[in-house]
């Protein structure tokens, strides 16, 4: 139950990085940018372990590219939640 816990408060702050660093406005909610998160920490996690390997220690010096990569992830996903909910008006 914690690591649940711990994987969607891990999602939001992630999320909401994503979301600061991307420019321009992005219409969703906190659950949006929570799952926004999780998606790209999943994605970003996975190719830091698949460059770096498993870190040993969750706050190891050897840990920050997997949190890099994280926020990476999440600028990914955001890209292209946006790029399929565009709306173009005439």
């Amino acid at each position: 139950m914690f690591s649940l816990i711990g994987w969607l408060i891990a999602g939001l702050i992630v999320g909401a990085l994503a979301r600061l660093i991307y420019p321009g406005r992005q219409p969703m909610g906190m659950f949006m940018t929570m799952m926004l998160g999780v998606v790209g920490a999943l994605l970003g996690g996975f190719a830091s372990w698949a460059i770096w390997g498993p870190p040993n220690e969750p706050f190891s010096q050897h840990a920050w590219p997997g949190y890099l990569m994280s926020i990476v992830g999440a600028l990914i996903v955001l890209a292209v939640y946006l790029g399929m909910t565009k709306r173009e008006s005439i």
